[in-house]
């Protein structure tokens, strides 16, 4: 495992700026041009009619707010096909979750886009295959430009959770054991963005379906 590992928990391993500033400067102009693409960025509503504070655009397939499954157009907003993921943005992906112990091919990536006064509660990721989820696949996560304050627990809601920094060039993987842990994020620090992006924040969270 490289150097600039964090094993944080067993199957929970943060890279602190795994990515140069030149790769993150180019990977948020990619998301920038896929965000206002011809299949843009939306911000979705989720069960009960609540809207998400959050800017969504789904890769490889489509996750529905709605009915919390994936599917290849965006049923729940315009019916959109899903645009690919750049296989120059999976190989981020497979290569941490290669140097975290694991093997991955993702075919889905939730790309999040946070302003400074955007949220994600604490959730699990749980709606891929359950031989996936039973496999302890990896979700590998990209962070670029404002820094967030993301909170991790345990399996169960009740857990207590601990807080992490995410900076701009941080890929945190979470698979095995860690695979269903609960998390979110608080707060997004504005200000805390590398020269070249900003202000908000782009997350990037790869899973195999």
């Amino acid at each position: 495992m490289p150097s600039s590992a964090t094993v944080l928990a067993p199957g929970l391993v943060l890279f602190q700026s795994r990515l140069a500033p030149s790769v993150q400067r180019e990977l948020w102009q990619t998301c920038r041009a896929l965000a206002g693409g011809p299949v843009p960025m939306y911000t979705p509503t989720v069960r009960g009619g609540r809207k998400m504070s959050v800017g969504m655009l789904c890769l490889g397939k489509h996750w529905n707010g709605l009915t919390y499954t994936y599917e290849d157009t965006r049923s729940d907003y315009d019916g959109l096909a899903v645009p690919p993921i750049p296989p120059a943005l999976a190989s981020i992906a497979v290569s941490a979750a290669a140097d975290a112990g694991f093997t991955m091919q993702p075919d889905i990536c939730i790309m999040n886009f946070y302003s400074e006064t955007a949220r994600l509660g604490v959730h699990q990721d749980k709606d891929e295959r359950p031989e996936t989820l039973a496999a302890g696949i990896p979700i590998v996560s990209v962070s670029l430009g404002d820094a967030a304050r993301f909170v991790i627990g345990g399996l169960s809601r009740r857990d207590p959770t601990s807080p992490i920094i995410l900076r701009s060039g941080d890929v945190l993987v979470m698979g095995g054991p860690s695979r269903l842990r609960f998390h979110g994020v608080t707060r997004i620090l504005p200000g805390t963005a590398p020269e070249g992006m900003g202000p908000g924040r782009f997350n990037l969270t790869f899973r195999q379906w």
